[in-house]
């Protein structure tokens, strides 16, 4: 299974995940190192969340995108 953690890395090449992580044994990673500086959230994006969530997370919206599904 792959999985994506954010992390950050100092100027001296340490690497520092944002969470905690548990594995049940060594595993390899790949790193890639972005451009940009990390961003926040605009809190009008998480103001308008829960409004927005009550008009897409309806089985008539599930049904309109379902074609985008790659599972079927």
């Amino acid at each position: 299974m792959i999985r994506t953690i954010e992390a950050t890395i100092d100027k001296d090449g340490s690497v520092h995940l944002s969470e905690p992580v548990q594995l049940p044994e060594a595993r390899r990673a790949i790193v890639t190192i972005l451009e940009e500086e990390p961003h926040t959230i605009p809190s009008a994006a998480l103001l308008s969340e829960e409004s927005l969530a009550k008009d897409w997370n309806r089985p008539e919206e599930d049904e309109a995108w379902s074609h985008l599904d790659q599972a079927q």
